[in-house]
């Protein structure tokens, strides 16, 4: 199935709100809105989100759009946390766990669209409902579980020497 030019769009902007994401990751441990990848992310997230309710596979409103519109709620609380609670440290692990949450979200239709498109005529998976894509998505699972837990422990410690 071929994408549309909104589509194209989206996956574009989507993989490099990806890219940011790890990257914020790797550097910093968490997704930063101090740093350039976390504003990146934000606000790349935030239009693949939206530009996601133009699209469907299946035609209609779907189980995607509702994951788009979560996504756009938990980083916009994220944010809110971030800019408006910035004295309160406690505020800060809900915003890391939220963007972690929402890094998460994403990658579920990304992995499902993937799994289901790629490689071209002879793709890994043939519906969302196949293993690979279960199993994919677990081990993506347990690293967002590890990861957060990671992000919470170096929270603690940051917060103890503030």
């Amino acid at each position: 199935m071929a994408l549309s030019n909104l589509g194209i769009f989206h996956t574009v902007i989507g993989v490099i709100a990806i890219g940011s994401a790890v990257t914020g990751f790797i550097k910093n441990g968490k997704i930063d809105l101090d740093k350039l990848s976390g504003k990146i992310y934000f606000y790349l997230t935030l239009i693949t989100s939206l530009t996601a309710l133009g699209l469907s596979k299946h035609g209609g409103f779907n189980p995607g759009h509702i994951f788009s519109l979560f996504i756009v709620v938990l980083i916009l609380i994220a944010y809110y946390l971030y800019y408006k609670k910035k004295g309160n440290i406690r505020a800060r692990f809900f915003e890391n766990f939220l963007f972690s949450f929402s890094f998460f979200l994403s990658l579920v239709p990304t992995v499902n669209e993937t799994f289901t498109r790629v490689p071209v005529g002879h793709p890994l998976a043939k519906a969302a409902s196949d293993a690979i894509i279960g199993q994919t998505l677990l081990v993506l699972f347990i690293f967002f579980l590890v990861g957060s837990f990671l992000q919470f422990r170096q929270q603690r410690n940051t917060n103890r020497m503030l």
